[in-house]
């Protein structure tokens, strides 16, 4: 059967945004085309860390049609994961172009063909469609700060996308920089693993929860308290926090001076979940230190004005959303390179994001409220003009 071009839809990427909100357009009868700039779905997470896991409880963490398998246990492993992309991509019948990536997203005049944008691939290709939902996630493009000296460090210096396992910094000094989710796993995979001092360095000290207590996990907390407001919530949290996590202060991780809630809506900064990160600290296989400032030959500068000489520095420092370049000069982003208007309505005529949204409530399970507000507003749009 061939393809019904007015009933196409091109979806920018092939994570679990591309696929939620593929498999729900193909739902509402669109015949969506997922452009992924991998070989496979799931790249961002095929990147991913050997010890990674899902910070989610398995049964709440799924994407619409079909949930994550019982196989993949309470917190679902990087590898059962990608396991459950491809699984998902299968059982809906999903098309995926890979090793198409978009380059640039350009409006049209709408002609006979009722296409509002051309897609710009880096292959050359000219793509028209009527409408376009992105969904290249938050983990785009890996950012390692300009910090003066950065270029002449004698060291290795790395972001946390390339870091896999502790094995090749086996006797190594390491100095991890960031103190988010990734950047204390990490650094608590170095300090159980074989390296040599492992440094964490601290900028803005971290909302720290413990993963589940008593079984009960924050992830279903967080699902709770996500609509209440700021005011409500973070008091609550800090009581949370005195109750379950010892004091860090001695060990040079302070109180925040903010709420746990007001962070996440302010900056979209969700809390560092603990799988083992506390007992690495107290027991001194991982040491904070203060930000860093920048290089000088084989030392790090930090931001109280000492210095350390790490023989290797992994950057857990955060990605760029990738989004400047595609549609920046299309005037649907704010100053931090997020989509102004995400996870429903357009943010122009024809043009949806998916996958932006940042909540307690965890990333797949945003996802798929997105996908499933996206993907009848894209229907509406497709819907033939009455005569």
């Amino acid at each position: 059967m061939g393809v019904d071009e007015s009933r196409r839809v091109y979806v920018v990427g092939g994570g679990p945004g591309g696929l939620a909100a593929a498999a729900e357009l193909r739902r509402r009868g669109l015949q969506p085309v997922i452009l992924e700039r991998g070989e496979q779905v799931g790249t961002s997470w095929r990147a991913g860390y050997d010890r990674l896991h899902l910070h989610t409880v398995r049964g709440l963490s799924g994407l619409p049609g079909f949930g994550i398998p019982r196989a993949a246990g309470r917190w679902a492993s990087r590898d059962a994961v990608i396991d459950y992309l491809e699984r998902y991509r299968a059982r809906h019948g999903l098309e995926v172009r890979a090793n198409t990536e978009v380059e640039r997203i350009e409006a049209t005049e709408a002609g006979d063909s009722g296409a509002r944008w051309v897609i710009h691939t880096t292959a050359g290709e000219r793509l028209p469609a009527r409408s376009i939902v992105v969904a290249t996630g938050h983990a785009h493009t890996p950012l390692v700060p300009d910090w003066p000296g950065r270029e002449a460090y004698s060291g290795q210096l790395r972001h946390a996308r390339e870091y896999r396992n502790p094995a090749p910094f086996a006797g190594l000094d390491v100095l991890v920089v960031g103190v988010g989710n990734s950047g204390a796993e990490i650094a608590t995979d170095l300090g159980e693993g074989g390296a040599g001092r492992v440094w964490i360095a601290v900028r803005t000290p971290p909302q720290i929860v413990k993963r589940q207590v008593a079984g009960w996990p924050a992830h279903a907390t967080g699902i709770l308290v996500s609509g209440l407001p700021s005011a409500l919530v973070d008091p609550v949290a800090r009581l949370q926090r005195r109750l379950t996590i010892p004091d860090l202060a001695p060990y040079g991780i302070p109180l925040p001076p903010d709420g746990l809630m007001s962070r996440v809506r302010r900056v979209g900064e969700v809390p560092l979940q603990d799988v083992g990160f506390i007992a690495a600290v107290r027991s001194g296989a991982v040491t904070p230190v203060a930000a860093v400032t920048g290089f000088e030959g084989d030392k790090v500068l930090l931001a109280d004005g000492s210095a350390i000489s790490p023989q290797a520095v992994i950057a857990a420092t955060g990605y760029r959303r990738g989004l400047e370049n595609m549609v920046g000069h299309l005037g649907v982003l704010d100053g931090r390179g997020l989509p102004t208007v995400h996870g429903g309505a357009p943010a122009a005529p024809g043009l949806y994001f998916v996958g932006y949204t940042v909540s307690l409530r965890g990333m797949l399970r945003d996802i798929a409220a997105d996908a499933r507000r996206v993907a009848p507003a894209v229907a509406r749009d497709h819907r033939p003009e009455p005569r």
